[in-house]
């Protein structure tokens, strides 16, 4: 099929679906269903988990149904939670009669947000790249500069309450989202479980869960996607510039490294000949559980440092491409270099370095640095953050 007979396939498949939810908007309205989506129906994780669970253990008579991408229900039939294939007939009828929509990332162009439903957009960061409407130039594949902005205003239209972690956050959310409705500044809900288990009981339940050895240190890679590394839409690839044997060498009697990539990245990592040292994360669904695992992070522009710097562990910010990807790619909020509460480099090298100075001082030389950054962007979170934004959502008196 070539491309123009494709889009046009497409086009007519996305008009079929519209008219569809359309129909189904007309049945009744289901007056405690909520419906949960992560990363496009490809997780159990993130904010929309962290509220499905407040809502499940406190017994509040919601009925709660994940949707769910087909390519990925192992999980939830293996933890027996309740779900719908996305884009099924069933999703469409769940999804046009719910009166809750919970997500974190965007929903399809081409569904229309029924009248009866409030859509809350949990979204799935604090942010250090330009968001939205403050991109100066998109660089990621199947749209232009104009159209993903475009699409974005389109979409945030629909929301009807937008979570946010901190005021520094709510800013940029209103901005660069043109969100005009309520903003919720909550705290992120899916931190409150690095409040709630961190202690050595729970770790220690998770390293034999995943077959990890308990008499080594844990360091986490998990840096972002780059806009400009692709495959095709929505499919970006990602190579590999940490030096793993480099590390194994000088590390491998006492530390592990797990991997864990963005949802965006399609990459299989190819760790082989690291086995014992090396360990492919980047499908276990809940990241917290592996911030919770490690003893240290080391990421580069993700928006992953917020969340870990809860745990006051040390982090690293290994930036190879910084100024590619600070001044061509996205563009910063704020001077990473001079607000980072760890080391910002650039090689293997550095990294092992910056890991002995920690072993030797722990945050010592950051420590003020990271007190600072901390109470900036940290200070909403302390395990109740779930149990704020649902008061907000779903309990707010009159």
């Amino acid at each position: 099929m070539n491309i123009v007979k494709r889009i046009k396939s497409l086009y007519i498949i996305q008009i079929l679906f519209k008219c569809l939810f359309k129909a189904c908007s007309w049945l009744p309205r289901k007056n405690n269903l909520v419906m949960f989506e992560s990363y496009l129906g490809k997780q159990y994780s993130c904010n929309p988990r962290a509220l499905y669970e407040y809502l499940q253990e406190n017994h509040f008579g919601f009925e709660l149904i994940w949707s769910v991408d087909k390519r990925y229900t192992k999980q939830f039939e293996q933890q027996n939670i309740p779900y719908v294939q996305r884009f099924s007939l069933r999703w469409f009828c769940l999804m046009a009669r719910a009166s809750y929509w919970i997500t974190n990332s965007r929903m399809p162009l081409w569904i229309p947000k029924p009248k009866h439903t409030v859509y809350v957009q949990t979204w799935h960061g604090t942010p250090l790249k330009k968001l939205a409407a403050d991109m100066e130039e998109v660089h990621m594949p199947g749209t232009t500069t104009e159209k993903y902005k475009e699409n974005f205003y389109k979409e945030s239209r629909s929301w009807d309450y937008l979570l946010s972690p901190n005021s520094y956050s709510t800013a940029i959310f209103k901005r660069a989202f043109q969100f005009e409705k309520e903003m919720i500044e909550s705290g992120y809900p899916r931190n409150d479980v690095l409040y709630q288990k961190n202690h050595s009981q729970y770790i220690d339940s998770l390293k034999e869960q995943y077959g990890l050895p308990k008499d080594k240190k844990v360091i986490l890679y998990a840096p972002t996607w780059r806009d400009d590394q692709f495959y095709g839409k929505g499919q970006y690839k990602f190579d590999l510039q940490l030096d793993l044997a480099l590390l194994q060498k000088e590390l491998g009697d006492q530390y592990i490294i797990l991997l864990r990539m963005h949802y965006l990245v399609v990459e299989q990592m190819d760790i082989t000949g690291f086995k014992g040292f090396a360990f492919d994360f980047s499908h276990v669904a809940d990241i917290n559980e592996i911030y919770l695992l490690s003893d240290l992070l080391i990421t580069d522009y993700s928006s992953v440092f917020f969340d870990y710097a809860n745990l006051k562990r040390p982090i690293i910010f290994y930036a190879y491409d910084i100024e590619s990807y600070r001044d061509k790619l996205r563009g910063f909020y704020f001077d990473l270099e001079k607000e980072a509460p760890g080391p910002v480099i650039e090689t293997t090298e550095q990294v092992l370095q910056a890991i002995r100075e920690y072993e030797k001082n722990g945050l010592c030389e950051f420590e003020e640095k990271y007190k600072r950054f901390y109470n900036g962007y940290c200070y909403l979170e302390d395990g109740n953050s779930s149990k704020r934004a649902a008061e907000q959502i779903f309990f707010r008196k009159a």
